[in-house]
């Protein structure tokens, strides 16, 4: 057996345990009832735990007080009523799906992403206690289990964005490794960017409508190479270097996939994060209860290395951009799910709650927790 299969096997049941609630090694657990006990943020901040979803992973906000929320196994949708407040309520909309991470609401809909289809429940908030069957807009958009799990949300042009990673460690598979975008109907579907080994969260900068988003870089090259992503596409057609070129220089090994490329011909992250961190979700902040200078700054959900000799990750980081087009720096934000070398928790996805709060999911513990700001 080679070792990119040895790679991919091993991948396989360590991301099947992760996503279960297991992880690697012995777990440790959040031991206080107050989280602000076990996790660090900067001064004036506090978190608070104001929901449990098993396995939560996506989120998306409803017109109204519900939080829509994904879990990939064992393959539930959500919906969490009432979530600004002190009781909010859980409840399954649909179970069973094929890993069905990616969630979208766009005018009273809502889209949910399996492995290789779209599904659309119509006037969701209408219909919470009976949903029914989805519409399925895309039933055939490529799906292997590795990096199958898709991300979806609506742009600023009204398009549905949806991720398609590549079903390998590296390979050259073709119809993989990208980004598609499409009507809300499914229809008009095109590629918008290349060479994407694996992105689970993107989002835009409010003030360009520029597209950002994350990526999980290659495995199997050791605990320091590459770096992950983050990388920004202004526009159509733009190819960001997998499977030839990792992170910004860091040239493929195999010489078969490096002849289809050289970094120096594709796009370069617009910042490199930590080695294996697993970035996942991003979000730029909008809100008003931060002080100013989070405004128009993206944080990062950090899901936490899998193969590393030494476990990084596990946090909340925060990007810091000089203007909208230039990301300058890189910094933890909120930490504490790893705790001498044990597992906490696994944050996934970060959104701005309608309050300014930030909400953040985590799919080990199964819960939604909140950030808030109040100022001494």
């Amino acid at each position: 057996m080679n070792e990119d299969i040895k790679i991919v096997y091993r991948m396989l049941g360590l991301l099947v345990a992760g996503f279960l609630g297991f992880g690697n090694g012995t777990a440790a657990e959040l031991t206080s009832g107050n989280v602000n006990d076990e996790l660090s943020l900067p001064a004036g901040f506090s978190i608070e735990q104001i929901a449990e979803v098993k396995n939560a992973r996506a989120m998306a906000l409803g017109s109204g007080d519900i939080l829509f929320v994904s879990a990939m196994i064992p393959g539930n949708i959500y919906a969490v009523t009432g979530f600004s407040g002190k009781n909010p309520e859980v409840r399954v909309l649909a179970e069973k799906l094929s890993m069905p991470t990616g969630i979208a609401y766009q005018n009273g809909d809502l889209y949910v992403a399996e492995t290789t289809r779209v599904l659309r429940y119509a006037d969701i908030e209408a219909n919470l206690d009976n949903p029914g069957e989805p519409e399925v807009i895309a039933d055939d958009i490529p799906g292997a289990k590795l990096h199958g799990w898709k991300y979806i949300d609506f742009g600023p042009d009204g398009l549905l964005y949806v991720t398609v990673g590549a079903p390998c460690n590296v390979c050259n598979e073709p119809g993989t490794s990208l980004i598609l975008r499409m009507q809300p109907d499914g229809s008009g579907r095109e590629v918008y960017a290349r060479g994407i080994r694996n992105s689970v969260g993107f989002d835009w900068h409010p003030d360009t409508g520029t597209l950002w988003f994350t990526e999980n870089g290659r495995d199997g090259m050791g605990d320091e190479v590459p770096k992950d992503e983050l990388n920004s596409a202004p526009e159509k057609g733009l190819h960001f270097g997998f499977p030839f070129c990792h992170a910004t220089n860091v040239a493929e090994p195999s010489a078969e996939l490096a002849a289809l490329g050289s970094c120096a011909a594709s796009r370069a992250p617009a910042l490199e994060l930590g080695p294996h961190v697993a970035p996942l979700g991003i979000v730029f902040y909008t809100g008003d209860m931060f002080p100013e200078e989070y405004r128009n700054q993206a944080f990062i959900a950090e899901h936490g290395s899998w193969n590393r000799s030494e476990r990084i990750g596990y946090r909340v980081s925060l990007a810091r951009f000089a203007d909208p087009e230039t990301a300058v720096s890189y910094e933890t934000f909120a930490e504490g799910w790893l705790q001498d070398g044990e597992i906490l928790g696994r944050p996934v996805a970060v959104t701005v709650a309608p309050d300014g709060s930030l909400l953040v999911s985590d799919d080990r513990r199964g819960v939604i927790y909140r950030i808030s700001y109040q100022a001494d």
